[in-house]
């Protein structure tokens, strides 16, 4: 019998992690190819050999997903295996169905093959979908590690989306590492926000190698996690966001329900703007998926620069990217927050989009008059820039988790940072759980 060759598909995250901890050095498969989807430029490249281990001496190449069916004829396949996250059921039937036509084997990778132990306590913040509320919640977590004294370092789910050797493993505490490692909007959105409460976040693609740099300097570990994605590490305390506006998709996206029936924790985030029949369908669900896991709910407060200047005006609102393209959403907190400060009319900023970021539109028709921060090239921060100017409003309300100003030109009309926080309401102190997990 010869090595299992397989193909990979992902979207510059899971992918490479599954191939690291378990086929990089491992004689019984043949990883042939990765496939490539949801993220712009990763296709058409290669993983390199500097990461891809003795077995790979050429590195493996990245190709388009839509190749998939052509591929596993080409190379007589035996497995397929997913490994991206924030997909609906059908989506992933729809692969495995794509795979076995094919001729090949579909596979889905769980928490024995592909989480590592730390030798660190480690906390983990993960989610039914993206854009439940991760960020704040980590945020939140952070500030209570360092009431109790703890050192603490945050390590994010991957974004490499440049050179993927010089981002094998990357550090960062100051904006200046951002600068020099040239990151996008969505890597500053999930990184700017934990440097500025002093923490120091780690990232990359070899999380093995991550994780044991980031152990020489943390009494604990918080693992932030993106999309709906499982974690990277075997926690210690496991904390799963859920979000009433979407009720239902906690038990009907891949994997965010296998993160729901793995929680310690599930907080159901937004309850304050939420409707009593949406989280009571969450909350049902919840009980029947995951009865063992401690419930707490918990309000998005929304606080806004000079909120008096919002009133009667016709906005223009900037979201949060992932949140309205992977998550799916209609609109975020910068919408929310417009209409509970009246605001006159919410500007659709559709006519005046170019570029990448009308592709991104036309892609993405589930959205409403709201504008995606989008950004994972150079050319798509000064389409977005562009698209913002061109766009006829009396102010901008920036709903992203960074400081939007510092990295575009707004010109001609005012720009108002939108800030979201994380605010339990109900169930036990967050505090005597974590502590409870650090011992």
């Amino acid at each position: 019998m010869g090595r299992t060759k397989v193909i990979i598909m992902g979207a510059a995250g899971r992918d490479f992690h599954n191939f690291n901890v378990f086929f990089r050095d491992n004689d019984d498969y043949e990883v042939v190819t990765f496939t490539a989807t949801q993220i712009p430029n990763i296709a058409g490249r290669r993983y390199p050999p500097e990461l891809s281990g003795a077995l790979y001496p050429k590195g493996i190449p990245i190709r388009k997903e839509e190749a998939l069916p052509e591929l596993i004829r080409e190379h007589d396949i035996d497995q397929v295996i997913l490994a991206y996250s924030d997909l609906s059921y059908k989506h992933v039937m729809t692969c495995a169905s794509i795979t076995l036509a094919a001729g090949a084997d579909f596979r889905l990778m769980g928490a024995k093959s592909t989480m590592i132990k730390s030798s660190k306590p480690m906390i983990a913040v993960c989610a039914v979908r993206t854009g439940c509320g991760k960020s704040q919640t980590a945020r939140y977590i952070l500030q209570i590690l360092r009431d109790l004294g703890k050192k603490v370092v945050v390590v994010r789910h991957p974004m490499p989306y440049g050179d993927l050797v010089a981002q094998a493993v990357q550090r960062f505490a100051t904006y200046e590492d951002l600068e020099k490692n040239k990151c996008t909007i969505e890597e500053r959105e999930e990184y700017e926000p934990h440097i500025d409460m002093g923490a120091i976040v780690y990232a990359g693609v070899d999380y093995e190698r991550i994780l044991r740099e980031a152990e020489k300097e943390a009494d604990v570990i918080v693992w932030d996690g993106g999309n709906n994605d499982l974690p990277f590490y075997k926690p210690d305390l496991f904390i799963v966001l859920a979000d009433p506006h979407r009720p239902g998709h906690e038990v009907a996206y891949y994997p965010g329900e296998a993160n729901l029936r793995m929680a310690d924790v599930i907080i159901i985030n937004k309850v304050d703007s939420a409707r009593p029949d949406q989280l009571h369908e969450v909350v049902d669900n919840i009980a029947l998926a995951n009865p063992e896991a401690v419930v707490i709910e918990a309000a998005s407060p929304i606080t806004v620069e000079n909120p008096d200047s919002v009133k009667g005006k016709r906005v223009l609102v900037v979201e949060d990217g992932p949140t309205l393209t992977h998550g799916e959403m209609p609109y975020g907190a910068g919408t929310v927050a417009a209409r509970r400060l009246w605001a006159g009319e919410i500007v659709d900023p559709r006519p005046a989009a170019i570029g990448t970021i009308k592709s991104v539109f036309k892609k993405f028709d589930h959205l409403g008059p709201v504008l995606p921060a989008m950004g994972y090239s150079p050319k798509q921060v000064k389409e977005l820039e562009t698209t913002i100017n061109e766009t006829d409003a009396d102010l901008v309300l920036i709903g992203t988790p960074i400081d939007l100003r510092r990295l575009v030109d707004i010109k001609g009309k005012p720009a108002l940072r939108v800030r979201y926080d994380l605010e339990p309401r109900t169930g036990p102190p967050l505090r005597e759980l974590v502590e409870k997990a650090v011992k």
